[in-house]
């Protein structure tokens, strides 16, 4: 992908966006399919990582002509666990804790587990977005966020309903 340089204001940070957004898109891509360890708890966390908490959220994302539209699988995640941020106009952070308890009695036998993790998935937007006008709704472990296109934004959490 080659850098092309314009006397126009912009244009240069647009196109630079734009190829950070693919690299981190390329190396995602490569990064699938791969088995790798488990992520380590966040700090002041103990227990293992919850079982398909390895930070890996599938995603899907749709440009319309005014808005774009990102829906994210997160089984067995509870609503208030979900945080949204638009990072800056490109980026938008999805991230979320899963707190798991699974307990088990029979005679002679008594088993419980718990387990915590933790997510957090960044993705480039293939559009400036702002949050005014964003939503966010949480439907059967299914995350769905509307963004307007926009010329510009600031870091603000998108609350989820």
């Amino acid at each position: 992908m080659a850098v092309r340089r314009s006397s126009q204001s912009g244009i240069f940070s647009r196109e630079f966006d734009d190829i950070l957004s693919d690299m981190e898109n390329r190396f995602n891509a490569l990064l699938e399919g791969f088995e790798t360890t488990p992520m380590l708890p966040a700090p002041g966390v103990r227990g293992r990582v919850a079982a398909g908490l390895r930070g890996d959220v599938q995603v899907d994302v749709r440009e319309k002509d005014d808005e774009i539209i990102v829906e994210a699988d997160l089984p067995g995640v509870a609503k208030e666990d979900v945080t949204v941020r638009l990072c800056d106009p490109r980026t938008l952070e999805i991230s979320s804790e899963r707190k798991s308890e699974k307990e088990e009695k029979k005679e002679g036998f008594y088993m419980r587990e718990r387990s915590y993790g933790m997510l957090r998935r960044r993705l480039g937007l293939p559009a400036h977005a702002t949050e005014e006008g964003a939503n966010a709704t949480f439907r059967n472990g299914v995350l769905e966020i509307h963004l307007k296109k926009a010329e510009g934004g600031r870091s603000k959490i998108i609350p989820v309903d």
